[in-house]
């Protein structure tokens, strides 16, 4: 059976994501730490299924944690990440390990990333673990407008993800 986008959604209960494209949590860990750089209490670790299909992308972001992202199905898919230094790394998520093609890839705390699909009549599933786990007020959405400001030498990658709205 030729497994398409709607069959995950359908079947890991996938709902729409703030950021673009679909996720559901699948663990979060019974233990809780607190450290002084966070606001409060914090899950040791969080888990989600998140899935893009064909141009949705997950616009350019950061978290106070480092996030560990896993591919499972679908096309391979592209993460920018830009890390504190201003450097750029592109990496391809996939099964294609001949092609350069990666199973998962630490985003480091504090780096700027996005993703997106890399065959637009496909979908990219994928698997994003977080430590310390997973809260909204650690998660930041970039403007497009300052991320270019500060790291205009990426200006072309960056404005690839601005939003119309």
């Amino acid at each position: 059976m030729n497994k398409d986008a709607n069959y995950w959604i359908d079947k890991l209960g996938l709902q729409e994501h703030p950021e673009g494209g679909y996720f559901i949590e699948t663990y979060k860990s019974q233990r809780i730490v607190n450290f002084d750089d966070y606001d409060g209490n914090r899950y040791i670790c969080t888990a989600i299924y998140y899935l893009l299909v064909g141009n949705q992308f997950s616009s350019f972001h950061r978290m106070k944690s480092d996030e560990i992202w896993h591919f499972y199905a679908g096309s391979s898919l592209t993460l920018y990440i830009i890390h504190r230094d201003g450097t750029l790394d592109e990496i391809r998520l996939g099964q294609n390990i001949d092609n350069n093609e990666v199973f998962q890839k630490v985003v480091e705390s504090g780096s700027w990333f996005a993703a997106f699909v890399n065959d637009p009549t496909s979908y990219s599933l994928i698997g994003c673990t977080v430590s310390p786990g997973f809260d909204y007020h650690d998660w930041e959405l970039a403007d497009i407008n300052n991320l270019v400001q500060i790291y205009s030498q990426h200006r072309s990658i960056i404005e690839k993800f601005k939003r119309a709205f």
